[in-house]
């Protein structure tokens, strides 16, 4: 038997086929565009990701005979997104994605009722769901009036795999229509935006079956026996499920263009004025909190683009973890989400002296990082989540000195996992394997094996903790003056 896990992602779908024993077998990649019609509008035609999906499979299909056994699929996609169909499940306009800012002025109309706060649990943020159909209400309200179905991206591939209008709940926790401690649509939080519940797709766990592959698709992939189709999830609940992330506390760093910091839950304790995201998790009876800034890698690219040296280079020389220095850098180069939720609030350098260096700045812009982090890490905390070890992702995480930074600023131990995958594609494999009955959430969301430790340098604990304080008084400074 195999089972098939999809992460669609903003630009290009991931496609893995893994084995009885969630072993990889093989993967295959699609890429698409994303269209900027106006400043701040992010778009995306959902037929992309169809092709994208049938040339994935078509891949498979020809490399690995294993696919004939396929008995599960699962979905991950990119949050947030606002799929809008007709009463045929046509698409009325393409999805506005994640990123798109367009509905800045309803989102904050939105924040400013209590209740959206109180049920979903979450600052309603412009790339949320519920003020996309706000804005399309008051500037396509001849589309609006069409409009029968909002599915996320994710909800959109199971109806193309089974003819069914059905999402999960850590997916709908990004839309603002949710009640994320009752695990239900708030009929409330719809009204408020005129929507209803026959608009909204039905929701299950990610790991239970949304449907069944349909008949037609199954015949053209060869397949003659019935094919489950998983909830799914959004993308940060799969790659937590990628590594087993499950327990009340276990979570990981990931370090890419972005930076996160996830924590899964065995309860629900939102903290919305942090700008802490409180999502329902992908399996039953259990959440996660994401502590998110908005640069991480993105830092480092841009010092090595205005000093003309790869981001390798900048932290190869740095030497061995030391006291953080005079210079300071705010990393908000594209402004911030935990916890300033500022997204006009931008980066600095400060303690630059004559005999300032290029390594001085890299260590600093490591340091900033490590300390934004930090906040998040605070804002978990806050909630009563205090994880000790957390798992190290990303591209950023290829740097020990950045890691050894990181892990003594957080007081956390970080933990690399070996080679191979363990993101949202193996997550939604995971969750298409339980949905079809190839075993329990505890069985297959295991955690992979771990290569490596990086320790909190107890040293230097308290250099960390005094720089960090800085750190958290010159945000105020540098806002009032921008």
């Amino acid at each position: 038997m195999s089972y098939l896990g999809i992460d669609l992602g903003t630009s290009g779908l991931r496609a893995l086929l893994v084995d009885d024993e969630g072993r990889p077998l093989g993967a295959a990649e699609r890429h698409y565009a994303v269209a900027n019609p106006a400043s701040g509008w992010s778009e995306q035609d959902p037929a992309d990701w169809i092709a994208a999906f049938r040339g994935a499979v078509a891949d498979l299909r020809a490399a690995h005979p294993q696919f004939a056994g396929l008995r599960g699929i699962g979905v991950a996609g990119h949050m947030h997104g606002a799929t809008v169909l007709d009463a045929a499940d046509r698409v009325l306009r393409p999805c506005i994605l994640w990123n798109d800012t367009r509905s800045h002025v309803q989102a904050a109309a939105l924040d400013a009722d209590p209740r959206f706060r109180d049920l979903t649990g979450n600052i309603v943020f412009p790339g949320f769901t519920a003020p996309k159909l706000a804005w399309m209400a008051a500037h396509e309200p001849d589309l609006f009036a069409r409009a029968a179905r909002v599915l996320l991206p994710a909800a959109y591939l199971n109806l193309w795999l089974t003819g069914e209008h059905v999402g999960d709940l850590s997916d709908a926790s990004g839309t603002a229509w949710l009640d994320t401690g009752a695990r239900d649509w708030s009929d409330e939080l719809l009204a408020a935006t005129t929507m209803t519940r026959t608009q909204m797709p039905r929701l299950v766990e990610g790991s239970e079956a949304a449907g069944h592959l349909r008949a037609d698709l199954a015949a053209e992939w060869g397949l003659d026996h019935p094919v489950t189709v998983a909830g799914g999830a959004g993308d940060n609940a799969a790659a937590a499920c990628g590594i087993g992330a499950m327990a009340e506390g276990a979570g990981f760093v990931s370090l890419g263009t972005s930076g996160v910091l996830l924590a899964a839950r065995d309860g629900y304790a939102p903290a919305p004025d942090t700008a802490l995201h409180s999502f329902c998790h992908a399996v039953p009876g259990r959440w996660y909190q994401m502590g998110v800034m908005l640069a991480a890698t993105d830092c480092l690219n841009w010092l090595g683009r205005i000093t003309g040296t790869s981001p390798a280079a900048l932290t190869a020389d740095l030497g061995p973890l030391r006291a953080p220095g005079p210079v300071r850098f705010l990393p908000y180069l594209s402004g911030e989400r935990t916890p300033h939720n500022d997204p006009a609030i931008r980066g600095s350098f400060t303690g630059l002296a004559s005999a300032t260096g290029r390594d001085d700045l890299a260590r600093a812009v490591l340091e900033g990082v490590a300390f934004g982090l930090a906040d998040s890490l605070a804002a978990l905390q806050a909630t009563g989540a205090h994880p000790t070890r957390l798992m190290a992702i990303g591209g950023g995480a290829r740097s020990r000195t950045w890691l050894q930074i990181i892990a003594t600023a957080l007081d956390v131990t970080l933990t690399l996992p070996e080679a191979g995958e363990f993101g949202a594609a193996l997550g939604a494999a995971r969750l298409g394997m339980v949905a079809a009955g190839g075993g329990s959430v505890d069985q297959v969301m295991t955690a992979p094996d771990i290569t490596d430790e990086i320790a909190p340098d107890p040293a230097l604990r308290g250099a960390f903790d005094a720089a960090l304080q800085g750190f958290r008084t010159a945000y105020p400074a540098i806002r009032a003056v921008q």
